[in-house]
């Protein structure tokens, strides 16, 4: 992985959030098939943040970023709301997914200004129509000229 990856405010959050759950999850009672379940989920859920947030880094291509920052929005919430049955179902330490959810606002926020910073012009025109910038229908016809991005070396950009 990219050194620039691992030095991301997101990323990091990302880890933070790893370990954390780790520890909670750790604590879950081994006989309990529900809790061992949702612990499996959980670290998998994190994993593919941390997964997409290299893989967006990876590529300039607006449409690819976008398609990885809904995988993280999604896995992201399914973290944030897994928390809701702990105590219905046997965890009784349940009161430290307060933690976790908290860690998830904070990275909410870092996840917000991180998209805002997605170039929209590197875009190549999504024809099913989600991923493609504002005002870019999936039907727009692209220019060569909005493609010159193409050909820049990625070093350029920094």
């Amino acid at each position: 992985m990219r050194e620039s990856v691992r030095n991301l405010p997101l990323y990091q959050k990302a880890e933070e959030i790893y370990e954390t759950l780790k520890i909670i999850t750790d604590l879950f009672p081994e006989d309990n098939d529900y809790l061992q379940h949702l612990k499996i989920n959980l670290l998998e859920d994190i994993m593919i943040i941390q997964a997409k947030i290299s893989g967006a880094e990876a590529v300039r291509l607006y449409d690819i970023k976008m398609e990885n920052a809904a995988i993280i929005r999604k896995a992201a919430r399914d973290i944030m709301v897994s928390g809701n049955n702990l105590e219905m179902f046997g965890f009784t330490d349940s009161k430290y997914y307060k933690l976790i959810r908290s860690l998830i606002e904070e990275f909410r926020i870092l996840f917000v200004e991180w998209v805002a910073g997605f170039d929209p012009k590197h875009f190549i025109v999504d024809d099913w129509g989600l991923f493609n910038p504002p005002g870019i229908s999936h039907d727009y016809i692209q220019s060569d000229d909005e493609l010159d991005f193409l050909d820049e070396d990625e070093d350029d950009e920094f």
